[in-house]
């Protein structure tokens, strides 16, 4: 390798002995001559090798080349011409070629489900609430049935409520604490007030139909409410806590769209009576999660106003409390309203509403409306219309699977587990089912995932360790029944009717009451769930 380098550094210096120097780029002349010729002059062969010095070439001999070799190139040819600035340019313009441009500011939000497990997600800053749930959904494989909800919820404070579908998840979490968090969780009952108004506001509740005499039909209820030329009011009696204390005062209550207000004096709604307690434009409602050991309410069913700008004083926040879930619910669906009016209806309808390109499927459902019992013992089916005879052939439906689920277990059995045995462990892998809860917790979670005519879950009796507990929410109303085994032949079956209509397991049960009443105040329509992100 050394004499590769010897021989390469003698090639060189072979090649600067015979090539004349420059200097500034020009042939070196000699000093000796003034006739301006360029004849050299004759080197001596003893004289001692010369090196030529370093070259400064001018910024503007590097610009002129540089112009010289771009100008040479040919012009791309434009694949899309209509796209030009100038229509009938077929050459790509110097201007239009798309500009790096600042990438979108992304955020980690951490979101937290029912049973504690926690999921890091990135978002755009632009991304909506709506938007984010339809991402938890697609990662975590869950049903879109347009009622899952991202809750926001403050533990230290003991508040919560269901984000909107078009606010912003990034602006909302720069409001909140490092205590408080994100909750992924079903809702029945966001919009519920859409389907049925008059449930939700009562006729005393609501102040023009008092002054008009009920002249405003009740199908034009949520009309004026969300019509911002009306000036409707809700109005009632509230348990309000005073500011800085501990007590709580009962007082008549208006909400209007200016705000919120109590009466200084009686049910007077003058002017110079009315005190105001929030304005709607910077605060948010929440619900008071165990309001009762937290801020000594009088009863279970407190709200609270909190504006956006505050975190953790609580002088800021307004506390108050209703009688009972109704009236709660009134007071916080007309705030809602007053607040958003149509934009409210615009994300209610947004579902409804979705075209073909969008990237979640939601399932098809069926109309309660569209079911009516049927016959098919003769050679064609017939529509059973006499209600006597619909309620006879629900149970004879009840009792054909339990014929059919016998001669099953004759034939044989292709589960590894006795049927005695299965059918009391299969509904364990039901989503309604939520093992050994106490009646505390399931009156939680139906509240938690909306107070909706048919929500329900099952559990297990705690007074008794073979039985079972059916929670179903009716008009807003928790009811409880229970689930008790029989026997029959020596099989194993469950009822809820003192064995009048008998079932092999939790899962054929809950069909039946899926498609028919019964004994129940209303059918089962929506199940409590929990998901694991």
């Amino acid at each position: 390798m050394n004499s590769s380098l010897d021989s390469l550094y003698s090639a060189c210096s072979t090649v600067s002995e015979s090539v004349p120097l420059l200097k500034n780029g020009q042939l070196n002349q000699s000093p000796l001559s003034n006739s301006g010729t360029n004849t050299l002059p004759s080197m001596p062969q003893k004289q001692k090798m010369q090196r030529s010095q370093p070259m400064q070439i001018q910024a503007v001999r590097r610009l002129q080349e540089e112009q010289l070799r771009t100008s040479s190139l040919p012009a791309i040819p434009n694949p899309f011409p209509e796209l030009c600035t100038p229509a009938s340019s077929p050459v790509l313009a110097p201007g239009s070629l798309p500009q790096n441009q600042p990438a979108s500011k992304k955020s980690v939000v951490r979101v937290f489900s029912e049973d504690g497990t926690c999921k890091m997600v990135e978002i755009l800053a632009d991304m909506t609430a709506r938007d984010f749930c339809q991402l938890l959904i697609y990662k975590s494989h869950c049903v879109d049935d347009n009622s899952w909800t991202l809750v926001e919820h403050h533990p230290h404070l003991g508040l919560e409520r269901c984000l909107e579908d078009h606010e912003l998840v990034v602006q909302i979490q720069s409001t909140m604490t490092s205590e408080s968090k994100f909750l992924f969780r079903k809702n029945y009952a966001r919009y519920e007030f859409f389907k049925n108004p008059v449930n939700f506001f009562p006729e005393q509740m609501v102040a023009w139909c008092q002054q008009s005499d009920g002249s405003i039909p009740k199908s034009e209820l949520l009309q004026n409410l969300l019509n911002v030329n009306s000036c409707p009011e809700i109005q009632g009696s509230l348990y309000v806590k005073e500011a800085g204390k501990k007590s709580w005062k009962k007082l008549f209550v208006c909400l209007r769209r200016s705000g919120l207000y109590c009466s200084t004096k009686g049910t007077s709604k003058e002017p110079r009576h009315l005190q105001g307690i929030s304005d709607l434009e910077d605060s948010n409602i929440y619900s008071l999660i165990s309001c009762k050991k937290l801020y000594n309410s009088p009863t279970d069913f407190g709200f609270c106003i909190k504006p956006r700008k505050v975190l953790t004083d609580i002088k800021e926040l307004r506390f108050l409390c209703a009688e009972d879930e109704q009236t709660r619910t009134c007071w916080m669906t007309a705030f809602r309203l007053l607040k958003y009016g149509m934009l409210l209806y615009q994300n209610y309808r947004i579902p409804q509403q979705k075209t073909l390109h969008t990237n979640f499927s939601t399932p098809r459902s069926v109309s309660e409306n569209c079911l009516v019992a049927m016959d098919f013992s003769g050679q064609t089916g017939r529509v059973i219309e006499n209600p006597l005879e619909a309620q006879s052939a629900a149970v004879e439906e009840g009792h054909a699977w339990r014929k059919r689920s016998s001669r099953m277990n004759v034939l044989g059995n292709q589960s590894p587990l006795h049927p005695s045995t299965l059918s009391t462990v299969i509904h364990r892998t039901q989503p309604w089912f939520h093992g050994r809860i106490p009646r505390e917790e399931s009156h939680k979670i139906i509240r938690q995932q909306g107070l909706v005519d048919g929500l329900f879950l099952l559990r297990d009796s705690q007074s008794n360790p073979k039985a079972f507990v059916l929670t179903l929410c009716h008009h807003q109303k928790i009811k409880h029944f229970q689930i008790l085994p029989c026997e029959d032949d020596g099989q194993t079956f469950f009822s809820l009717d003192d064995g009048n209509t008998k079932f092999t397991d939790l899962i054929q049960l809950v069909e039946f009451y899926q498609l028919n009443k019964g004994v129940l105040p209303c059918k089962l329509k929506y199940h409590c769930i929990r998901v694991a992100l």
